[in-house]
Formats: structure tokens, sequence, C-alpha cells
């Protein structure tokens, strides 16, 4: 008992020291921002823009239900007003897996592209994204990529369309996709994959469904809340949480009762890029790295995995973090700073409770699996131990209780695993993508 507390304060008092020279360098970091145009239209103005900008030939990265919606036609028809020429690809699935980005980079090099515009939600910004570090580096496999700044040639040049309110994809230096064969998800990091230029158009989210607008709603709280409560965290995230808070909690609600509500969604996606902007500097925690194994075993979306785990994981931190919670619940104005900091981080933790309640998220992954646990929480651990500056660290065992904690009621248990795994089986699974040479080891 006594050496198991001795090797996990001296784990954490190394991994702290090691986290905190990291925040220094991160901090100092150049880390582009790219001009973003927001407001209805937007997005048919960036396609001036770019058409102005004298690219060869550009590609459109989006998936099929855009493209049949017709959430392009503003962007193309300034293209085409501009005389710019572009092509579209449009099969990106959810959890956009290598094989099918492999297929995205195929049509790139095949259609001699120098540009991406990347159209839709955290998929195709992250596919996009993907598929610009691969182009520029065609000695590389994904897997190669896949780390901090393991391309040595700058990515294409990418602009981005968000149709969603939450990823924040638009302003941050990382793609995050799937491999299937390792059931894993892949993260490839370099401050040269931040778009030049992004389009904030409400128009384009006004027929999400509720249950879309949710989870991506609370994937942006999350990163908000992650950034501000972790060990990088510096005034300048701390003003761009804040505020993607206060937005959220003003608006999410509203977005999902009343979808077509333009200013609620306009504000909604300005809170993600600004929640966007605070983790791309002072990153995320514990709730990312149990939501990308779930992500990778399970195919679950990210924004919905994240949901799930925030209050739990919440509830851990917060003798870490009782004083930057009552900051948070004051800018989510669920009381004043009078009332005293461990009242009022009771109230956020109960707000984020009552949020997710009010939106229709479950408290259980219907996937999950018991014999799963330790390995998820193996993966979870190692991922934010490795590289995410979390406020209190836990164990493994600590980390299997939290997860233990989301398992399906159990009559769910025996049926809905084997269900979810057939309904949410990406389709590229059943495509045959083109022959492609193989890249060298």
């Amino acid at each position: 008992m006594i050496s198991d507390f001795i090797s996990d304060s001296l784990r954490t008092t190394a991994l702290g020291a090691a986290m905190k020279g990291a925040g220094l360098a991160v901090r100092f970091l150049p880390i582009p921002q790219p001009t973003i145009l927001v407001g209805p239209g937007a997005s048919g103005r960036l396609g001036q823009t770019i058409a102005g900008f004298g690219h060869k030939k550009i590609l459109i990265v989006t998936d099929s239900i855009i493209s049949k919606l017709g959430l392009l036609d503003e962007l193309t028809s300034a293209l085409t007003a501009g005389g710019a020429e572009f092509v579209v690809f449009d099969a990106i699935t959810p959890d956009a897996p290598i094989p099918l980005i492999e297929e995205g980079i195929d049509f790139y090099t095949a259609h001699d592209c120098d540009a991406i515009v990347a159209f839709g939600g955290g998929s195709s910004m992250d596919a996009s994204k993907a598929i610009a570090a691969a182009v520029s580096n065609p000695g590389k496999s994904l897997r190669d990529l896949a780390g901090y700044f393991k391309g040595l040639s700058t990515p294409v040049k990418i602009y981005a369309v968000p149709t969603t309110a939450g990823t924040g994809s638009e302003v941050t230096v990382a793609a995050v996709i799937s491999d299937p064969e390792r059931q894993a998800k892949l993260v490839i990091v370099d401050t040269r994959l931040v778009p030049k230029m992004a389009a904030l158009d409400p128009c384009l989210m006004t027929g999400l469904p509720p249950h879309i607008t949710a989870a991506t709603g609370i994937d942006a709280l999350t990163h908000a809340i992650e950034s501000f409560i972790g060990k990088w965290a510096n005034p300048y995230t701390d003003d761009m949480a804040l505020s993607a808070v206060g937005l959220i909690f003003d608006n999410l609600r509203v977005a999902y009762s009343d979808g077509k509500n333009l200013a609620a969604r306009e504000k909604m996606a300005l809170a993600a890029t600004y929640a966007g902007l605070a983790f791309t500097r002072a990153n995320v925690g514990y709730v990312h790295a149990i939501a990308h194994q779930f992500g990778g075993r399970y195919h679950t979306p990210h924004g919905l995995a994240n949901a799930i785990m925030l209050p739990l994981v919440l509830r851990y931190s917060l003798p870490a973090v009782t004083d930057r919670l009552a900051l948070l619940a004051v800018r989510a104005k669920l009381g004043k700073e009078s009332e005293g900091e461990d009242a009022l981080a009771q109230k956020f933790l109960d707000a984020v409770v009552q949020l997710n309640r009010d939106l229709a998220i479950p408290t259980f992954l219907a996937a999950l699996k018991k014999a799963d646990i330790p390995q998820l929480a193996e993966a979870a651990c190692r991922e934010a131990h490795t590289g995410y500056p979390v406020p209190r660290y836990m164990t493994q065992a600590q980390c299997e209780d939290l997860i233990r904690q989301v398992l399906p009621p159990q009559t769910e248990l025996e049926v809905a695993p084997r269900k979810a795994a057939t309904a949410r089986k990406p389709a590229v699974a059943t495509r045959k993508p083109a022959p492609r040479a193989k890249k060298p080891a």
C-alpha cells in the first residue's frame, strides 16, 4: 500500500514537471491564426476571396449529405464567378478512416490540385488536414505522420468552412483520424495545419438535427473547460475559454430547440472557434483522452463521448480546480463571486449535468463492454499522461472506475454493443478503394 502511494506520488511529480516544461514551450510557440469571416453568406465571401488567390485547382473535401443538400452552392458559385477551378471529394464519413483518406490523397493528386477547402464537420476538416500533410510529404504514410511535426514539408494551403459548432478545427493545429486496423485514433499535430482562412456561416448550420447540435455544442464546451482548468492555461486562453463558456450557456439550448435561430447559431459558431483557439495552446485532458478511446474502438461520435464523460471527469478533478470552476460558474451566470468558490464550483458541476439532461445526452455509453475497460483506461491514461496538462492525475484503476460508471444498464449491455457495432460501422468498411502504390515504410 505504502509503496503504491510512493510510486503514484513520484509518478505524479515527474509528470507534472514534464508537463510544466512542455507548457512553457507551447506558450511561446508561434501558432498562426486564420482570417475569419463571420455571418450569413460568409461561405460565399470566402469563395470570392479564394478565387483571387490564383490557385491552379482547389479540392473541396466534404461528405455526401452536405453535397446533396446544396450547402456547397454559395461557395462553388463564388469560385466559379471568380474563375477558380475546383473538384469535389464528397466521400467523407464520420471518423474518417485511413483507407478513405488515402482515397482523398489519390483524388487530390489525380486532379493536380494545389489547395484544399475543408467543408463540413470535424471529420471533413480533419481529413482535409491529413490529406494536406500527406500530399506534401509523399514519402510518409498517414501513420508515419501521426505525432508532433512529423512532416518535413509544409502542408498545402487549407481553407475551412465548418458546418457544425463544435470541433473548432478551423483554428487548430491537429487532425484526428481513425485507424481501423488498430481500433485507435491517430493525431497529426503541426502548426502549419492551421487553415489560412475560415468562414463561420450560421446559414449552413440551421438544418443540423438537435442531437448533433447537442453533441457538437458540448464538444465545444469540453474544449473550453479543459483548456481553462489545465496546467497550460494562460491569460489569452482564459479569455477565449471564458468567452466560449458564456456563449454556450447562453445559446446552446436555443440552438438545440430552435435550429433556425441564426443569432444563436452564429454565437455557437463563435463559441466553438474561441474554444478552439483556447485548447490549441492550453490543450485538453482526461475527457478527450477517454473519448478518443471510445471513438477508436466503438466509433462513438466524438462530441457524444465527450458529453458523457465530462461531468464525471469534472467531479474527479474538483479538488484541484475548485477556484477555476467557480470562475466558470460566474461567467455562465450561475452565481456571484460573493457566494464563495466551493458553492460556485458545485453550481457549475450541477449546471453541466443539467445541460446534458436538457439536451438529451445519455448518461451511459451503449456500446461499452465491461471486458474492454482495462484496455480503454490504460490507453486513455497513456494519452493523457504523455500529452495533456491535466490538473489532477489519476491512476489506471481510478480511470477504470470512471469508465465503469458509464456502462449501459444490464438489459442493454447484452444487446446494445452488437447493434451499435452494426449501426456505426463506417460506410468505408464495405468500400473497395482504388488500388494505390505502396508507400515506403
